[in-house]
């Protein structure tokens, strides 16, 4: 029977055994075990995909599926190679996302919120990313010590602003014809 099956399916086995081979060789050049930069692993797989393209029609019935591979890959291109340049960036979207449900589970923890947490919702980009970072290894003093002044107080603005806006929403949702009321005695001034 497995005889039988093997020859019913033999003209079908090429193209596999040729995109499956594709696949991994893509899987190779993102493992990047010759810890090449991002630059030379982009060119790399740009040429894969080149040799993809120009070879789709071999594989007869499984050209969409490379047609879809090629998709997915370049809607992913953008922030697909910046792990090679950069230490410690998690490779994949799961170890990036375990690193920051690590980091929401003991916001949690500390607080003893079930939901979202105000304060990362307003000052997310900071905490998480302090949070992450002293995870790895503890700071120093001289570490959190802001190397640009004149961006530190960018993101202080910015900080500030998000606050504020909260604290308006929240005006507003406690007493909506207060707000209302002053909103619009503003606007006659």
């Amino acid at each position: 029977m497995l005889t039988r099956a093997l020859a019913a399916t033999s003209s079908l086995w090429p193209p596999l055994e040729t995109a499956y081979g594709w696949v991994h060789q893509a899987a190779h050049l993102l493992a990047n075990h010759e810890k090449l930069a991002g630059e030379q692993v982009r060119a790399q797989y740009q040429q894969l995909l080149g040799q993809m393209e120009a070879q789709k029609s071999s594989i007869g019935a499984l050209s969409k599926a490379i047609d879809h591979f090629r998709k997915i890959t370049e809607s992913f291109a953008p922030g697909l190679f910046h792990c090679y340049d950069v230490t410690d960036l998690p490779a994949t979207n799961n170890a990036l996302e375990q690193c920051f449900a690590s980091a929401r589970y003991h916001e949690r923890r500390a607080t003893g919120r079930r939901g979202a947490i105000p304060g990362v919702v307003v000052r997310g980009s900071v905490r998480v990313l302090a949070t992450v970072t002293t995870r790895l290894h503890p700071l120093s003093a001289a570490e959190l010590c802001p190397p640009d002044y004149h961006a530190w107080r960018h993101l202080r603005k910015q900080l500030t602003y998000r606050e504020e806006a909260r604290r308006q929403r929240f005006r507003f949702r406690k007493n909506p014809a207060a707000y209302l009321a002053k909103l619009e005695e503003r606007l006659l001034q």
